[in-house]
């Protein structure tokens, strides 16, 4: 397996090393986790793309709907989190 330095900062290094975590482990599991990320936003943005070419970008009502839409839902997982 190919090596890699990696550097922390003093007070995340100290934490680390205090808890005793599997730092090689962890980095791994991060990188892998924000290659998927950067992936699905890729796909993300290239279906959004593709809908905006096949319906045309939205107008402020169709975003002031949307954002309504959103904010219902946002607020709907946070009552079900809380409660």
């Amino acid at each position: 397996m190919p090596r890699m330095q990696v550097y922390l900062p003093e007070d995340l290094y100290d934490l680390v090393k205090k808890r005793q975590l599997p730092a090689s482990e962890l980095l791994q599991k991060a990188v892998r986790a924000e290659l998927r990320r950067l992936d699905l936003l890729a796909e993300s943005n290239k279906y959004i793309a593709e809908l905006m070419s096949q319906v045309g970008r939205p107008n402020a009502a169709e975003r002031s709907r949307a954002g309504a839409v959103a904010g219902r839902i946002a607020r709907r997982a946070a009552r079900r989190k809380a409660g």
